[in-house]
């Protein structure tokens, strides 16, 4: 029987040289890209912190909330809800099909996800027309306008994004592990852009005052 040797944790001595593999730090370190997102998407939040902040201490201090006379569709504002809900699925799986290295099926989903925002905005657009009051008659319409009007303005960005993104996807020769980190930078947008209606909406339109 062969003498077992005994080796001191860390010692790497004693290791044959082929056993022996250098650490590169670089492997384990997270895309800068990410970590810029996530600290950029952490100024949004706090952002909008200060909206809800402003927005309900409104709400506290105001004797009638929301006006009186204005009709709060919840039913309407609660299917585009649904769809922008959908579409950060829909999102999801394009970046899973950007990790299978599937451009077809990443530009497939990112072109449903484009549609679901458009619409989403659309309707949006829509319950605005359906409004009888400016922005400027009390601080309930001005807060109903300044959140939700922010939030469009946010979701028009991501789809700008798309729109870049899809273009950049489907002429890249890298498709894949090249391209996902930018890939998961906008998922990571369209999720918290997704995250903050589900707040305003409930907030703004379950939520109701006195």
């Amino acid at each position: 029987m062969d003498p077992v040797t005994v080796i001191a944790p860390g010692d790497t001595s004693a290791l044959p040289p082929q056993a022996v593999r250098p650490v590169n730090p670089a492997d384990y370190r997270p895309a800068f890209l990410n970590v810029g997102v996530i600290v950029w998407l952490a100024s949004e939040l706090m952002f909008f912190s200060g909206l809800f902040a402003a927005f309900y201490t409104l709400r506290a201090a105001s004797v009638s909330w929301p006006t009186k006379g204005d009709h709060i569709d919840a039913v309407t504002v609660g299917m585009a809800t649904i769809i922008l809900v959908v579409s950060s699925f829909t999102m999801q799986m394009g970046v899973h099909r950007t990790t299978k290295a599937d451009k077809t099926g990443f530009l497939g989903w990112l072109a449903l996800t484009f549609a679901l925002g458009c619409l989403f905005d659309g309707m949006q657009l829509s319950d605005y027309a359906g409004r009888n009051f400016p922005i400027w008659q009390d601080s309930w319409t001005s807060c109903f306008y300044v959140l939700t009007g922010i939030h469009a303005i946010h979701v028009a960005g991501g789809l700008l994004g798309m729109i870049i993104m899809g273009v950049r996807s489907k002429y890249s020769r890298k498709f894949g592990h090249h391209t996902l980190p930018a890939i998961e930078f906008l998922s990571y947008y369209w999720h918290f852009v997704d995250v903050v209606w589900i707040a305003l909406y409930a907030s703004i339109f379950l939520l109701r005052g006195h």
